[in-house]
């Protein structure tokens, strides 16, 4: 911080004075007492969960001596550059922090608080979708991606340059230069770029397949993206009429083999007495997971019924050819729960899910939590460190496959926020912490969109907005070609 900023801080600054001493920690928003944190994030700015505050004022120290102070009206701001340097001293250590708060009565000081900083660090970012939670109509929504080392967003692309909705964004183990990204509306379309090359717009539906190319997820040689393809409603249900219920009336799987620009079908992929969903690719390429269950009488609305199993089947990549055997590897349905959102991590470790009491659309589950499949034992545990009374749902792994960024409700139970947690080689979990903002309170309060499937990403995406929109209104499409697998 430069000389104008420090003396502007010490005149802004009041000193805590005669302050009562509390027996307890201090509730503060986020709640980011001893949490676990990544040794390249952004501050982790707060402010205190009781709004009738006048001031806030933080110190936090390590065991070296080095010592960060912030003092604010609604909430602590962390100069950026000291807080790196901060944590940079300090990985596998853990810091200390004293926090002060000013009520009518006059300043109080709490008992301190643990941030334990990783020598782990996380990725450069995630890209997301902002979306407002509602039920029936698109509104403004878009792809970002954040810097997470920073408080920096930019928009990728958002649907006020076209007519439609966007989602589904994939990465190959968050490498911006294999993207698979959806379009859906009038102008439906899935754009690609594989290996820094141009962006290109498809037409991923075909005679042969049920609709288009949905929830991707690369191979990790890049050649490859494993798609589903579902039919999909929505509506009011009668086990819950508070809650809307996503479902598929059918869905199958398939494979793109970006090359030969080819679908690869299997039959035992392609079932009409089940429904297949939520494609992964094993961490060695070798393997697909996916959520499959048996399918529901055509129109019967016993939703509470569809109950999804994690499934895998081998996959060749030296020919794109399937394995002609299915293995159950959760059976979710002889526990009444329903499986979604696999997710390996890259090093081969574990595998995270989301169980929930039924269907698959697991955000509108409110008892929804995250499992942790150890693919050593083949054994699973729900992860009670990370879970909460509200929904916990999508979920992915950075690149270190140290960390994981996770879906929760638990904030407020209506807007999706992004969580982060640490998961070492042997499978502890620490606790989960939000995404930092600068200023938590007003970024939330004031900001109505959920963050929807939070991808990891390596580095910037230069991901070119006005490219992606000409070809989004263009009508021309590049159709793929389809390769079955024998019977």
């Amino acid at each position: 911080m430069g000389l104008i900023g420090l003396l502007w801080l010490m005149s802004c600054s009041e000193t805590v004075k005669d302050a009562k001493l509390e027996a307890v920690q201090p509730q503060i928003y986020p709640d980011y007492l001893g949490v676990t944190i990544p040794v390249n994030i952004a501050p982790l700015n707060f402010c205190m969960a009781d709004e009738t505050v006048q001031r806030i004022d933080a110190v936090i120290t390590d065991s070296h001596g080095h010592e960060l102070h912030s003092q604010g009206d609604e909430s602590v701001d962390f100069d950026l550059d000291d807080w790196h340097e901060l944590l940079a001293h300090n990985p596998g250590d853990s810091l200390s922090v004293i926090v002060s708060a000013k009520y009518d009565d006059g300043w109080h000081t709490y008992r301190s608080f643990a941030l334990y900083v990783s020598p782990d660090s996380i990725d450069y970012g995630i890209c997301y979708r902002l979306i407002a939670p509602g039920y029936e109509v698109w509104s403004k929504m878009g792809i970002y991606e954040r810097n997470l080392s920073t408080f920096d967003e930019r928009a990728l692309i958002e649907n006020t340059q076209f007519e439609g909705c966007v989602n589904c964004h994939s990465f190959n183990r968050g490498n911006p230069a294999d993207m698979s990204l959806h379009i859906r509306g009038p102008h439906g379309t899935t754009l690609l770029c594989h290996d820094g090359g141009p962006m290109a717009a498809y037409n991923t539906k075909t005679d042969q397949t049920l609709g288009f190319c949905v929830y991707p997820y690369w191979h990790p040689s890049g050649r490859y993206i494993a798609y589903s393809t579902n039919a999909t409603s929505q509506l009011f249900h009668s086990a819950d009429p508070n809650r809307v219920e996503v479902f598929d009336s059918a869905s199958d799987l398939q494979v793109y083999d970006v090359e030969k620009n080819e679908l690869l079908l299997s039959p035992i992929l392609k079932q009409d007495s089940v429904y297949e969903t939520f494609p992964v690719f094993s961490a060695d390429g070798r393997s697909i997971y996916f959520c499959a269950a048996r399918a529901i009488p055509e129109g019967s609305y016993q939703l509470d019924s569809i109950r999804y199993n994690l499934c895998r089947i081998d996959f060749d990549p030296a020919t794109g050819g399937f394995g002609s055997r299915i293995d159950t590897i959760v059976y979710a349905e002889a526990q009444r729960k329903s499986v979604s959102f696999p997710r390996p991590s890259y090093d081969g470790r574990f595998l995270c899910y989301t169980l929930s009491d039924y269907g698959q659309f697991s955000i509108w589950h409110h008892e929804a939590d995250l499992y942790l499949l150890d693919l050593s034992t083949a054994q699973s545990r729900p992860m009670d460190e990370v879970n909460s009374d509200d929904t916990e749902s999508f979920h992915n792994w950075s690149t270190n496959s140290r960390w994981l960024v996770l879906s929760s409700r638990r904030d407020d139970g209506l807007f999706t926020r992004p969580y982060f947690c640490h998961i070492d080689a042997d499978g502890r979990i620490t606790k989960a912490f939000m995404l930092p903002q600068r200023d938590p309170r007003r970024f939330y309060a004031d900001r109505f969109f959920s963050f929807n499937v939070p991808e990891f990403i390596i580095g910037p995406t230069h991901f070119d907005g006005h490219e992606a929109s000409r070809l989004i209104n263009d009508e021309s499409r590049k159709n793929m070609g389809v390769r079955k697998a024998l019977d």
